[in-house]
Formats: C-alpha cells, sequence, structure tokens
C-alpha cells in the first residue's frame, strides 16, 4: 500500500514537473500511469492501460469531441472574419483609452463567454491593449494579467450559460445544465471581476507614481493587424496590415459591429433557450432504449443545448460574415484541426486519472480527501479539484480526474447533505479556476509568449487576477452555497 501511494505521488509529481518542461501530455499521461501501475503490487501493466486508460480517454472523447470541434471552430471563425478583433475595438472606443484596464478585461470577457477560444481572445486583443497601454503609458508587464482576468476566470468557470468546456464537463456526472446555480456564479463572477480589477488599476497607479510608464518594448507581434479605422462607407472596418516594405498596404473589409456581435448573443442565448425551453419539452422517451444508451434527458440535455447552440452559432456567422471569409474551407479545417490537440490532451489525463484511481493505495488518499469537513462535500470537493488542476496546469484536465474517479461519490454525498447538484455543479466548475493558472499551465505560458514577457516580469500580477482571486471567490460560494442552498 505504501508502495503504491508513493508511486502516485511520484507520478504527479512527475506529470507536473515534464509538462512545465514542454513535453507532450499525449505521452506523459500514460506513461506517469504506468509508472504509478509499476509501484503497485500484482497490478497487471498491459491491462491497466489498454482496459482501463484507453476506456477513460475514448470515454470522454465520446462525450465531449463536439463540443472541443464546434468551439474551435467558432473561435477560427470569429478569428479570421476579424470578428473578435472588432469587438474588442469597439469595446474600447466605448470606454476610452483612460479606461485601458478595463477595456481590456470586457472585451476579454464579451469574447470568452461568448465562445471564443481564449487563445483566440490573446491573440486578437494584445496589440489593441498594446496600443492603449503605450497610449496612456501603463506599464506593460500589466498586460498578461489584465487578459487573464477577462478570459481566464469568471467568464471561464463562474457565470452561467457560459459554453467553456469547464462549464461542460460536470453536466453529465450531475445531470444538470450550463445554467447551474445561476446567482452563486453571478456573485462568484463578480467577486472575480471586482477584485481583479482593483487590483490591476491600484498596481497601474502605483507604477505611475513611481515613475514608471511603458517600458522600452518592440511593437506588436509580427503578422498581427497594427491598426484599424472605420470604414469610410460604414460597412465595417478596414484593417491596415503594415509590410515589411513602405508601401500601399492591402485591406480587408471586416465585419460591422452588429454582424460580429450576433453570432456571440446567438450562442448564449440559443445555449439558454435549448437547456430550458426547447429539450425539456420534446419526446424523449427514446433515449430509455438500449440503442441510445439507456439514459434520461437530464444527462444529456446540457451537452445537447451547447452543441446546438455552437453548431447554430457557426452557420450563422458564415453566413453573416462571408465577405469576411475569403477563405472559409481554410478556417473550416484550421478550426477542426485546433480541436484535435486539446480534446486529446485532456483525454489523455482523464485516462491518467482513471488508472491512478484503480489502484490501491488510491483509495487512502480518497478517504483523506473525502474525510475534509465530512459534514460538507463541497470543501471537498473544491479543494480535490483545484489540487488536481493545479498538479495538471489544467482546469479541464484537474476536474475531468477529479470527477472521473469521485464524481458519483460526490453526487451521493451531496444528496445525502441536502445539496443540489446544481451547485456541486458550480462549484466544481469554480474550483478548476485557481491552482490551474500556476506558472506551468499551458495558457499562462502562452499568454506571456504573445505578450513578449517573462515570468518574472509578469507572473506575480497574473497569479493574484487568476490564482487568489478565484480561490477567494470560491471561498465566498462555497460559503454561501452552504448557508442557502443553490440559487
Amino acid at each position: 500500500m505504501t508502495s503504491s501511494i508513493a508511486g502516485i505521488l511520484v507520478s504527479l509529481a512527475l506529470l507536473m514537473y515534464l509538462a512545465y518542461r514542454g513535453f507532450s501530455v499525449l505521452l506523459l499521461a500514460p506513461l506517469m500511469a504506468l509508472l504509478a501501475v509499476l509501484a503497485s503490487p500484482d497490478v497487471p501493466l498491459l491491462a491497466s492501460y489498454t482496459q482501463i486508460f484507453m476506456k477513460a480517454l475514448g470515454g470522454f472523447v465520446v462525450l465531449f469531441f463536439p463540443l472541443f470541434l464546434l468551439g474551435a471552430v467558432f473561435g477560427k471563425l470569429m478569428e479570421d472574419s476579424g470578428a473578435a478583433r472588432v469587438i474588442a475595438m469597439r469595446i474600447v472606443d466605448w470606454l476610452g483609452s483612460s479606461r485601458a484596464v478595463l477595456a481590456v478585461v470586457l472585451a476579454c470577457a464579451v469574447l470568452t463567454y461568448g465562445g471564443v477560444s481564449l487563445f483566440v481572445v490573446a491573440f486578437a486583443v494584445y496589440p489593441i491593449a498594446v496600443e492603449l497601454f503605450r497610449a496612456v503609458d501603463m506599464p506593460k508587464r500589466l498586460i498578461p494579467a489584465t487578459i487573464a482576468l477577462g478570459a481566464f476566470t469568471f467568464t471561464m468557470t463562474a457565470l452561467p450559460g457560459t459554453p467553456a468546456i469547464q462549464n461542460a464537463i460536470p453536466m453529465p456526472y450531475f445531470n444538470t445544465t450550463p445554467f447551474a446555480a445561476p446567482g452563486l456564479g453571478l456573485i462568484g463572477g463578480a467577486v472575480m471581476l471586482l477584485l481583479g480589477t482593483a487590483w490591476l488599476l491600484r498596481r497601474a497607479r502605483l507604477a505611475v507614481d513611481a515613475g514608471e510608464g511603458f517600458g522600452a518594448h518592440d511593437g506588436g507581434p509580427d503578422g498581427l493587424p497594427r491598426s484599424v479605422r472605420p470604414h469610410a462607407q460604414g460597412e465595417g472596418y478596414d484593417v491596415a496590415e503594415l509590410g515589411p516594405q513602405a508601401g500601399a498596404a492591402p485591406r480587408v473589409v471586416l465585419p460591422g459591429f452588429g454582424v460580429a456581435l450576433t453570432p456571440i448573443v446567438t450562442v448564449v442565448a440559443l445555449n439558454w433557450l435549448f437547456s430550458e425551453q426547447i429539450l425539456p419539452n420534446l419526446d424523449t422517451a427514446y433515449l430509455a432504449s438500449a440503442l441510445y444508451g439507456a439514459t434520461r434527458l437530464d444527462a444529456v440535455r446540457g451537452t445537447w443545448s451547447i452543441i446546438a447552440a455552437l453548431a447554430l452559432a457557426n452557420l450563422l456567422l458564415v453566413l453573416m460574415a462571408r465577405r469576411s471569409l475569403p477563405e472559409l474551407k481554410s478556417s473550416l479545417d484550421a478550426g477542426a484541426s485546433a480541436a484535435v490537440l486539446p480534446i486529446f490532451n485532456t483525454a489523455s489525463q482523464v485516462g491518467y486519472g482513471a488508472v491512478v484511481a484503480s489502484l490501491a493505495g488510491f483509495a487512502l488518499i480518497r478517504d483523506a480527501v473525502l474525510g475534509i469537513a465530512p459534514g460538507n462535500p463541497l470543501i471537498s470537493l473544491s479543494i480535490a479539484v483545484n489540487l488536481l488542476a493545479g498538479i495538471t496546469g489544467s482546469a479541464s484536465g484537474g476536474m475531468s480526474i477529479a470527477l472521473q474517479a469521485l464524481g458519483s461519490t460526490y453526487l451521493e454525498m451531496g444528496r445525502t447533505a441536502g445539496i443540489a447538484p446544481e451547485l456541486l455543479h458550480r462549484v466544481t466548475s469554480i474550483a478548476t479556476g485557481g491552482l490551474d493558472a500556476l506558472p506551468h499551465n499551458g495558457a499562462v505560458i502562452t499568454l506571456l509568449a504573445i505578450c513578449k514577457l517573462t515570468h518574472r516580469q509578469s507572473y506575480l500580477d497574473v497569479f493574484v487576477v487568476a490564482v487568489l482571486f478565484p480561490l477567494i471567490a470560491l471561498a465566498v460560494v462555497v460559503g454561501l452555497g452552504t448557508l442557502l442552498g443553490s440559487f
């Protein structure tokens, strides 16, 4: 038993360290799972790989591939059409450059809440943030934290209805919808937004008082648009791409603000409409048949609603912004390809979690976690999800491992304690957004690379807005949920 626990802990430590060093999770997850197996006496190695690891990996892909696929295509279409940049620029126009921090945060929030990938958002908003921060002579080192606050926190985990995968993964485990515990989600989101914005404004003010300005930095990233201005005929926006040589720059007509925003509004609205109005009123008795998995509507309603919303929003975006998508086939192909690596990375982590959960040593670890605040499973659920998200450096990966191993246990504990599944869903979702943003997180590393900054320059502020404040928001939601229940 001792060797089994040691194997699990060593494999987790190596998974975290090697992922931080840049090794692919596709290779690491099965190797670390098998390492844990080797430390557990009498556990068959190949059977653990083919019958447990691969089965769990495949099950995750079956459940969530449509969401990854449609979400990636939507993000790519928003990026290639210029719609994401148009929305960001319009928010900046409304708020003014003097409110650079708030403008960038809200631009990121609108895009991510509408279903645009946080990586696409970072690429789309960064050039705008650079221009804004330079104009008001605000330190560039604050840009990563500003983008992280808008894209990595409340819109990813807390706001009800968000199509983010972190809000979708709990649904089949708790038979919930994307709008689970909306009141608590809004409160948690408000805590993250208000604390994060206040922190960044204070940091900016201190920098100005100390005489620190934007700093000596290069311009925007190569190949990205450098200026956007209203089209003379009011049809949309012109993007002037500054080439390496002087001369006339090619112009690309981007969609107008209404066209750019409509698909995002459509995702949120249709998500609610399908989950709360359309699907519950359909005759779905056929789901009880073994042919369709012998299940119930509650188990698939949330997934179906997001699939339908994203599919229709993609179609609408293509129809409305067709002029801005001259290479539609290339955009669709790129979006579809972009879905493959993320889902298999996450699915591999799920397979790793399934193997670990099958080992004898895990029973002791599980009992220790479940023994934390035994009268309130919300606390142990929060700790388990946060720790695994931090260890794997992935919000969706940590959540998937926790739910794969303990989802049914927490659901039963919740029923015993009178805790609604909707509250379990929202706490699980918010809990993914704390320790996941530790330095080895892939999104953090990518964001710093986009901004051409280092951990030493910018990670402190990223940690505060994307780790510390989400943990505070989680504590608030757990406290209110314990006292008042789900609302």
